[in-house]
């Protein structure tokens, strides 16, 4: 029976705080219902380690997947740290975890290795969960499934509404999560981001399978739970907002600086590097390249409410990229491992500009086809180096081949190396 032909009668009512519906999903003519407590309350905060056996204990003995999510404070404290974990399972009912006062997870980590895990977004939590021993041997992204799935809105709010009929309070999702004690209101909120969590991915697994789009999720979900951690970014002062307005090398030195001397700062006092001092206030330093401590409290980001001291602090800095010798200042631009920006192909490789115009043409108009974005078909990093460097045969098996060596997975490589070819050889 559709939900069409349910009446009110047959449809599962939705109380607050209850369960979703058996089918989990929302009926269209209801109106959604708002999620305000968790079904068996608010959870104590574990912050010490015999409650923290105990959690491990009940997830360890628990049945099924092991929602997953973890609160940053990003914004506010340097770096990404969790501060807050917050965890589901059926049998053994939710947990909020204090990193702080539980810094090492890896017990618990290791209690639910072998479930899969449940994460919204899983690539921003991922990294700070491994951080305190956290690390997953399956998982099961409710935000990539929606956008595999063609969902237009793939925010946990928006899913869980469209999905199964709920409305999540989201109010506190970017407040400062290193506060402590943390507020109730908080704490509800972050048990209420794994309550349904279980029940979304339940729906979306059986949408996808629908679609025939379930293979395709699995090949993703076990490429992100197997990515090795991100290198460090070379030269990350390069990404100062504002930095396109610097074109000379020796004001290119002093956003160098000034960054660094920031970053310092920020790590040692654990604050976020923007409360410190503003990029828009770097790059003005740098296009202004002040002369004395003086000039440089003119400028916009250095005024009046900050002391004598600091202003000769960040003075230092623009001094010492004055001093540079010319050998030593910063290149423009960056070193890239691929291929140029597209925007100068056209003057470059004329054929190269052709490929990727018309691969770009063909990859659209199968994510189209195929109700996914774009970028989720198939990376635009990966078109690209494939058209700036196309193989010397351009055929199914060499396009699969190259495409495999950029990281492109199975599935991904049988639905757009045809008309890649096409693309390539018109």
């Amino acid at each position: 029976m559709t939900d069409a032909q349910e009446t009110a009668e047959d449809r599962p009512l939705r109380t607050t705080g209850g369960a979703p519906p058996d089918d989990g999903v929302a009926a269209p003519d209801e109106e959604p219902t708002p999620l305000l407590e968790p079904r068996e309350g608010i959870p104590d905060v574990i912050a010490d380690e015999d409650s923290l056996a105990e959690v491990v204990a009940a997830f360890a003995a628990g049945r099924g997947p092991v929602a997953v999510d973890a609160e940053r404070a990003s914004g506010y404290r340097y770096g990404q740290r969790a501060y807050l974990v917050q965890l589901r399972r059926e049998g053994a009912g939710s947990a909020l975890i204090d990193p702080v006062a539980c810094p090492d997870l890896s017990g618990l980590g290791a209690a639910i290795a072998d479930a899969e895990w449940v994460l919204h977004a899983a690539t921003q939590d991922l990294p700070c969960l491994r951080e305190i021993g956290m690390v997953p041997t399956r998982i099961f992204d409710t935000e990539l499934a929606g956008r595999l799935a063609g969902f237009p809105r793939v925010g946990l709010g928006a899913m869980v509404e469209s999905v199964l009929g709920f409305v999540l309070e989201k109010g506190h999702s970017a407040v400062d999560w290193s506060t402590r004690p943390l507020p109730e209101p908080w704490l509800r909120y972050a048990a209420l981001d794994v309550e349904l969590l279980v029940d979304l991915r339940d729906s979306l697994e059986k949408e996808l399978d629908r679609q025939g789009k379930l293979e395709w999720a699995r090949q993703e979900f076990d490429a992100i739970a197997s990515a090795p951690p991100p290198p460090p970014r070379k030269d990350p002062w390069r990404r100062t907002s504002g930095m396109h307005k610097v074109r000379r090398r020796r004001q290119m030195a002093v956003v160098r600086e000034l960054w660094t001397a920031r970053d310092k700062i920020a790590q040692r006092r654990d604050v976020s590097p923007g409360k410190v001092l503003g990029d828009s206030a770097i790059v003005e330093a740098a296009l202004a390249l002040p002369p004395n401590a003086h000039a440089l409290r003119t400028l916009p980001g250095f005024g009046n409410r900050m002391g004598q001291r600091q202003v000769e602090q960040w003075q230092a800095a623009v001094d010492r990229a004055k001093a540079l010798p010319e050998a030593e200042l910063p290149q423009p631009g960056q070193q890239l491992a691929g291929p140029p920006p597209p925007r100068s192909w056209a003057d470059r490789d004329p054929a190269a500009a052709a490929r990727l115009s018309a691969a770009r043409a063909a990859v659209s108009a199968l994510a189209e086809e195929l109700n996914m974005p774009q970028e989720n078909l198939i990376t635009p990093d990966t078109v690209r180096r494939l058209c700036w460097e196309p193989p010397a045969v351009l055929d199914q098996d060499s396009v699969a081949a190259a495409l495999g060596g950029y990281g492109a997975r199975a599935w991904q490589i049988e639905q757009v190396t045809p008309g890649l070819v096409a693309a390539l050889t018109a």
